[in-house]
């Protein structure tokens, strides 16, 4: 349905199809039902067929493609398995991170690496106080000789465990007016696992309802040293600049997280509908079971037809802020709509394991929540919107 994919992004949709249905689906129950994380062999795969680097240059192991490529991408990954979509994520924002701001030094560093899935990257931003309001953080960092030395703590940080690389902000000067001025980030380098760093750097891992197959924490430093060479930039107090950058991409993303969930319980149920007999007839024969298919695959297009015009102008170096707001805002609030109507199309099974409907739905609850609130994405459309 849509004029804004080429054969290149067509071939490459059909390639992460392929990859999703014959190693994803199968396994994404399991690893939801034991809370288990991606295995590592999942993870090999995505680096080989170049998921973790669809935007870095080619000069770094990139790919050099651009957000539309990583939409159609995003959303297959996501039809099989949320945290699967996710996890491409991760390296994604942080990689055009370090390309955009990083020095050469620390391109040459991280960036091939994190092509390849042989590195892998979390992001320390949110605290205790400090969700939405990003640039209320209470890390400290303060500069001793050649290092930094972090204090402080981190919530909600994904896939910190499996990370060899922590983006981490925290204040470098306490006292800048207005506050963001003072936030710089800095690149933990550490090994995989859960033993972190002690005693300078542990972890609790917080329990979640979904979103199985990447572990989330609670991180906590104390009197971590950091080397200089390992702020990201070089220059202090461009750290909320340097996250804020990454917004657009970011939330184009989510988008397409949000898309490929809603449309894996859209499937379901249309499935279902036809398989599920009452009455002497499929129920969907049902008026009300059609109808409400009908508005599945409405909706779900019309957020992924917004998605792809924000990729689009991203892809053309627009300004998309709001565009891409605007569809990450419909994206998770229909996927959570959905995800709960093709549970209540199931009927009772619905709300049982047997069935991945779910799974769909547990998962889609963080979907409104996850790379800036619901609240905040209509904050952020009216402020443009009325020209502030």
């Amino acid at each position: 349905m849509s004029g804004y994919l080429t054969e290149e992004y067509l071939q490459l949709q059909q390639m992460a199809r392929k990859f999703t249905e014959q190693e994803i689906i199968p396994i994404a129950d399991q690893i939801d039902e034991q809370e288990a994380e991606i295995p590592e062999e999942i993870l090999k795969k995505m680096g080989e067929l170049g998921f973790f680097g669809i935007m870095f240059p080619e000069e770094y192991g990139g790919a050099g493609l651009d957000a539309l490529a990583v939409a159609v991408v995003t959303e297959e990954l996501s039809r099989g398995m949320l945290s699967v979509g996710s996890v491409a994520a991760r390296n994604l924002i942080t990689g055009l991170e370090l390309v955009r701001y990083g020095t050469e030094d620390q391109k040459k560093r991280f960036v091939p690496g994190m092509a390849t899935g042989e590195i892998q990257t979390a992001t320390a931003g949110t605290e205790p106080e400090a969700g939405s309001d990003a640039a209320n953080i209470k890390t400290i960092a303060k500069k001793v000789g050649n290092k930094y030395i972090l204090n402080g703590s981190k919530v909600f940080t994904t896939f910190a465990n499996r990370a060899n690389v922590l983006f981490v902000y925290a204040k470098t000067d306490p006292d800048a007016k207005p506050k963001h001025r003072g936030i710089s980030c800095f690149l933990i380098e550490k090994e995989p696992g859960e033993q972190f760093a002690p005693p300078h750097l542990t972890g609790n891992r917080i329990k979640t309802i979904g979103y199985h197959g990447m572990n989330t924490y609670t991180l906590f430093f104390e009197n971590l040293e950091v080397p200089e060479e390992n702020l990201l930039g070089g220059i202090e107090g461009k750290g909320f600049y340097q996250l804020m950058g990454g917004y657009e991409i970011a939330r184009i993303q989510f988008a397409f997280r949000s898309i490929g969930v809603a449309r894996a319980a859209y499937e379901r149920a249309l499935q279902y509908s036809r398989e599920r007999v009452q009455f002497d007839q499929p129920i969907a024969k049902f008026q009300a079971m059609r109808f409400r298919l009908a508005e599945m695959a409405t909706e779900i297009e019309a957020a992924r037809q917004l998605g792809y015009y924000a990729a689009d102008k991203h892809r053309r170096g627009e300004r998309c802020d709001l565009e891409a707001g605007m569809a990450k805002l419909l994206a998770s609030e229909i996927a959570l709509k959905h995800t709960w109507g093709a549970l209540q199309m199931h009927g009772g099974y619905g709300y049982t394991r047997e069935y991945p409907v779910q799974r769909y739905w547990r998962d889609a609850g963080l979907l409104p929540i996850g790379e800036g609130t619901t609240e905040i994405q209509k904050e952020i459309i009216a402020r443009r919107l009325l020209g502030e």
